[in-house]
């Protein structure tokens, strides 16, 4: 009599736990706010924001390759050879420049090793890199803000308006859409023939 009374309190019970799981296991959950640590403190707020460098002079292959690419030391030593030469912060900075041993960052925005990702197609259609990785000038420590989950992309690419921009302004952050960002957005769209799939091979060779 008892276990007929709590039945419907059961089959209750099991939807909030398959719901929790469902959520606290998910990208949404588990990897929004990421943000280890690195070898080196290094601020995108310093470089990127107070200093205005642009994303691409550390990131030299985001816009012809898959790949953002990491910046070799070479390129951190053609400031740092004169500048804060003595900081301890930097230690491990000169520790591979002396050693030619590449640094071991971490990365912070890993997408599982089945799905394909271009990052020179997004940024050729007109989508900045905020709209994946957030504000990064604003970044002491750089986090991954959203889930990149497969559902977070397909929406993008079901209704990419909103984040299409001038490819002048593709690394600016803080960039402010205009009262006419739909119009301009369907202009982009015919302009540079974007047709954004959704089909699985698009993202799953």
């Amino acid at each position: 009599m008892v276990l007929k009374a709590l039945g419907p309190f059961s089959a209750l019970g099991a939807l909030v736990v398959v719901g929790l799981v469902w959520y606290y296991f998910s990208p949404e959950y588990t990897n929004v706010g990421y943000k280890p640590s690195q070898p080196i403190e290094y601020s995108h707020k310093l470089h990127a924001g107070d200093l205005g460098m642009d994303c691409r002079y550390c990131h030299t292959s985001v816009e012809t390759t898959a790949f953002a690419g990491v910046p070799p030391v070479q390129t951190c030593m053609n400031c740092h050879k004169l500048i804060l030469t003595e900081s301890e912060k930097l230690k491990a900075l000169y520790e591979s420049w002396d050693s030619g041993k590449p640094i071991a960052w971490t990365r912070v925005h890993d997408l599982a090793d089945y799905v394909y990702f271009d990052h020179s197609a997004h940024l050729n259609a007109g989508v900045g890199c905020e709209s994946c990785h957030g504000n990064i000038t604003q970044m002491d420590v750089v986090k991954q803000v959203h889930s990149l989950s497969m559902a977070w992309c397909l929406d993008c690419h079901r209704n990419p308006d909103k984040h299409l921009r001038p490819k002048s302004k593709v690394t600016e952050m803080g960039w402010v859409p205009p009262a006419n960002q739909l119009e301009m957005a369907q202009k982009f769209k015919k302009e540079r023939n974007l047709k954004p799939s959704s089909d699985c091979t698009v993202c799953h060779r």
